[in-house]
């Protein structure tokens, strides 16, 4: 007899205790009443009343997601393997619940979808060289759209950017011509600054006598210091012309 009065007593204490729910705080409970959206409530002590209400359990922290390794094709139709991680965190966890069925997947899915069209639309040069307007990119396009679903996407970040072997020995290549390129260049521009300044320098010599002869003083000093087994001495120009002038005068005679 004892027993018959215990157990409803126990059911009800049961049930009673199961109504109380307690939530973190940053945990959210979204209430439906009888199956129709009633209010979101917590953090804190809550009562959700036993068949009558039902309760949804909403974590607000911000979810770090891995975006799978996708197949990219650039605008220049060369084929890599990008994969990226996605942060994001419920701020409306009734739209959350309500207008998609799990958004977890959903906003996985539609980043996936996201990434392989926004760097489709870019050469290969650019998402190697501009991954941070990228990651901008993609991440406006994404808070746009999962807004609707109370989602507020905070950062996504592309990790690698993969290319086939063939690819990759093709731009060492390109890196490499581009090299040979710059120093072809820098020694081309070397040779033109030393031919204005040698072009200045025999303008100087030219309208000044002395500093000619000062400059074959220095160049007779620079020859006798080296070790050379053979020396050649420039002979000046006005001296020739001079040790011409003498032998023709002399014939004249």
């Amino acid at each position: 007899m004892l027993i018959q009065y215990l157990t409803p007593l126990i059911i009800l204490a049961a049930i009673i205790f199961s109504a109380f729910r307690i939530l973190r705080e940053y945990e959210r409970g979204v209430i439906f009443f009888l199956g129709r959206f009633q209010k979101v409530k917590g953090p804190g002590l809550i009562i959700v009343i036993p068949l009558v209400q039902k309760m949804v359990r909403v974590d607000l922290r911000v979810v770090t997601m891995d975006i799978p390794t996708q197949d990219v094709i650039s605008k220049d139709n060369v084929t890599v393997h990008v994969s990226a991680v996605l942060y994001f965190r419920v701020v409306d966890p009734e739209r959350a619940i309500i207008q998609v069925e799990d958004f977890y997947t959903a906003t996985g899915q539609f980043a996936q979808t996201t990434l392989r069209s926004v760097l489709g639309q870019h050469d290969l040069d650019e998402m190697l060289s501009e991954r941070d307007k990228l990651n901008v990119d993609i991440q406006n396009i994404l808070d746009e759209r999962t807004s609707a679903w109370g989602i507020k996407v905070t950062n996504v970040e592309i990790k690698h950017i993969d290319l086939d072997e063939s690819m990759v020995r093709a731009i060492a290549k390109q890196a490499e011509a581009e090299r040979e390129r710059r120093a072809k260049v820098i020694h081309a521009e070397g040779e033109l600054q030393a031919s204005k300044k040698l072009l200045e320098a025999a303008n100087v010599l030219s309208t000044n006598p002395q500093a000619l002869q000062l400059r074959y003083l220095q160049t007779l000093s620079d020859i006798s210091t080296e070790n050379a087994s053979t020396i050649v001495f420039p002979i000046p120009l006005d001296l020739v012309s001079a040790l011409q002038k003498s032998l023709t005068t002399t014939k004249a005679d």
